[in-house]
């Protein structure tokens, strides 16, 4: 059954019961009616641009502005830690620590930020729908349908979190006052046919050309690749397929394979140039991105010192050695090293670290440009003036403190004017059509395609100048390695492996530290407690796992 759930009621509730009120108020007096905003055109846009808003400050941390991912380290790290790729380094936050070793309970950091953060979304999307079937004064007829479609895709962007970290959750689509407080779990499946629903709408009636629309502006490909995510986790795998196959058969998209943008001059690769600043959007020559997340730097409508830490969570501390390096902007900026990747999967070349059984490439061939200097820095040359040149060496000390060890420049961001700068400030291609390639290698797998999977993964491998492989190499783990490979740090590492049913195994067979601890509970987190307590007339119950924990 479809659940009538009031966002905000649910905020002013868990607000009351932490004592966050200054919090509330803040949010309260900055949001402007929507019966004075939702009557004309321009409101609408003006709404538009608030889902925007919302959906990118998915990464934001320290709660600037009144943001969701608030007071501690980056949310998106706990969408990489407790996974196969990387583990809590030395420089630790304590607001990670309960992640890094799967001690999770429902009133841990984050567990209920996330939850907060996606039904904001998905109540802006309702807010926006309901009074778009109100409003008669559109300054062109497929205003309406334009506005809707935008508004139904972000409800479902933020359903996709939701039903990968908590599994059944209340299906919302409109918004009743009284509050009530009787709410009950809508399953999984149905909640994924919603969201079906949503990006079928979506598709149909975003733009189409991506040329037309402005930069970080929603298209249909968009739609459409989510969608293609979207059928695999329903088990749709032929739709799935032509879902991904429409974005790539579309003529608008294509991988790079020639030097482009801002430093295309200098030396580099153009794998490299994907994430060079101001490289992100189509103007720049760049015609892989299908949705692109807006952050730049010093700009109306950008980014905010809070709102992308990804930077800072893959780069060490290599300023800790400080009579080696001084911060600067050609490493990057200033990192906190929050997370520090396996060997495993990184290799250990140009470093004294001890090899393992993967070799000191990694899962890296020696072609493939993705392992390039230039895609990662593995060699560090002190720039202090006392020991400028000298090389320093990565030590297995420094690399578990999270000092020093290979990291991808994808990304490292500084100014030389701010080289101490808190966010990324650079706008983050959130969807691109490498990894709809390799979702259509996940359909055929899907189908039992062997064969076509691996034909699709050679695409990107081609690009990749890595050899191509046949049908007999091509399954799942394979699939996962060249996800690492192509989109490490992109995408949402946990999704990923719930999504593959590949979580307990991969963490079992790559993570050191959780090995012995992981269980398939560990799959999903736990509901928030403020949530749970809030729903007082009817029982909410809690996952599977976490049933006694507070």
């Amino acid at each position: 059954m479809n659940n009538i759930f009031k966002f905000s009621s649910i905020i002013a509730l868990a607000v009351s019961a932490t004592g966050c009120s200054d919090f509330l108020e803040e949010e309260l007096r900055s949001t402007l009616s929507p019966e004075n905003t939702y009557t004309s055109s321009i409101g609408f846009e003006a709404g538009s641009a608030g889902l925007y808003s919302l959906a990118r400050s998915e990464y934001n941390t320290w709660g600037e502005k009144g943001a969701f991912m608030h007071n501690g380290a980056c949310a998106y790290a706990t969408q990489q830690i407790a996974t196969d790729i990387v583990f809590q380094s030395g420089a630790k936050d304590g607001s990670l620590t309960h992640y890094a070793n799967l001690t999770m309970t429902p009133s841990t950091l984050f567990i209920e930020s996330y939850w907060n953060w996606s039904y904001s979304l998905i109540n802006s999307s309702n807010e926006l729908l309901i009074y778009s079937e109100k409003n008669t004064n559109w300054s062109h007829p497929g205003d309406k349908a334009l506005y809707q479609a935008e508004a139904r895709f972000f409800r479902a962007y933020a359903y996709r979190s939701l039903q990968y970290l908590y599994g059944d959750v209340p299906w919302v689509e409109t918004i009743q006052q009284p509050f009530v407080l009787n709410f009950t779990r809508t399953p999984k499946a149905e909640v994924l046919a919603n969201m079906v629903k949503d990006l079928e709408f979506a598709a149909a009636n975003l733009p189409e050309n991506p040329d037309g629309v402005k930069p970080g502006k929603l298209t249909k490909w968009a739609a459409l690749h989510l969608l293609a995510e979207v059928y695999i986790c329903q088990g749709e795998y032929e739709k799935a397929r032509k879902a991904a196959q429409d974005v790539i058969d579309s003529g608008y998209f294509s991988l790079m394979k020639e030097r482009f943008g801002a430093e295309k001059s200098k030396a580099g690769d153009y794998f490299h140039d994907l994430f060079v600043e101001n490289n992100q959007n189509r103007p720049s020559g760049n015609r892989e991105s299908i949705w692109v997340m807006q952050f730049e730097y010093k700009t109306t409508g950008g980014g905010t010192p809070s709102d992308d830490w990804t930077r800072r969570e893959w780069l060490p501390q290599y300023h800790q050695l400080g009579s080696f390096f001084k911060i600067c902007s050609e490493y990057g900026g200033r990192g906190l090293a929050q997370i520090a990747p396996f060997k495993w999967w990184i290799g250990t070349k140009n470093t004294n670290a001890t090899a393992n059984q993967s070799g000191p490439d990694g899962i890296f061939e020696d072609t493939d440009i993705r392992n390039s200097e230039y895609n990662f820095k593995r060699e560090w040359i002190a720039n202090q003036e006392s020991t400028k040149g000298q090389r320093v060496q990565i030590t297995d000390k420094y690399w578990q403190d999270g000092w020093l060890f290979p990291a991808p420049t994808k990304f490292f961001f500084a100014h030389d004017d701010d080289l101490t700068h808190t966010g990324s400030y650079r706008d983050r291609m959130k969807f691109r059509l490498a990894e709809t390639y390799l979702l259509l290698a996940e359909a055929y797998l899907g189908l039992n395609d062997a064969e076509n999977a691996a034909k699709a993964v050679n695409v990107v491998r081609s690009r990749a100048k890595a050899s191509s492989i046949d049908k007999s190499k091509m399954d799942m783990d394979f699939l996962l390695d060249e996800r690492i490979r192509e989109l490490v740090g992109e995408e949402s590492r946990r999704f990923t492996l719930v999504r593959t049913g590949k979580y307990v195994d991969r963490v079992k067979k790559y993570n050191d530290v959780l090995r012995d601890k992981v269980e398939p509970y560990h799959a999903l987190w736990p509901i928030p407690k403020t949530i749970r307590d809030a729903n007082r007339d009817v029982e909410f119950p809690q996952n599977l796992g976490y049933e006694g924990a507070k």
